[in-house]
């Protein structure tokens, strides 16, 4: 099922300039631009902490580059979610084993679903790893086991949110 083009160029505008209200880089929203399938649109969420693995100690990274793309059958349709930089998360691959991301806000999705609000919701992702439910990938399992066994401890956040998108 899709939407008329006319309707789903609407719709695709409106949902990205309620990001561009809290994410500073401007896209390209002509119909041309939004129309043109696949729409990959680069997402990049900074001042916000998720864990990564470096040298054999878990630590946090504030800035995390992520691909969605999204197609002609939007918003029946849930966008594609492609991990780009380094993590250690039992619900995110790492970028070499596929990037993608297992999460309630996908198997969730609907038609009413916002490309805002599905941000918002990765960025609570990588505040609180499930370690109940993760992807079959070693990294993965790795970090269910860790996050299953460390107690949690909130990482330090920066107050000034500038996540970041633009439009490829």
């Amino acid at each position: 099922m899709t939407l008329p083009l006319e309707i789903l160029y609407i719709r695709l505008r409106n949902e990205l300039e309620a990001c561009q209200q809290y994410l500073p880089d401007a896209f390209d929203l002509s119909e041309r631009s939004l129309t043109t399938f696949p729409l990959k649109v680069e997402v990049s969420l900074d001042r916000t902490p998720g864990p990564v693995m470096e040298n054999g100690k878990v630590t946090y990274r504030y800035n995390h580059r992520l691909e969605l793309i999204i197609g002609r059958e939007y918003p029946f349709e849930k966008p594609l979610v492609i991990w780009k930089t380094p993590i250690f998360h039992p619900n995110i691959m790492m970028p070499e084993d596929g990037g993608h991301v297992c999460i309630k806000l996908l198997s969730d999705w609907s038609f009413n679903s916002t490309l805002s609000t599905f941000i918002k919701g990765l960025e609570s992702l990588l505040l609180s790893p499930n370690g109940g439910s993760p992807f079959g990938t070693e990294s993965c399992t790795a970090a269910a086991q860790y996050f299953n066994a460390t107690p949690r401890r909130t990482p330090p956040i920066i107050l000034s949110p500038t996540p970041k998108v633009v439009r490829q």
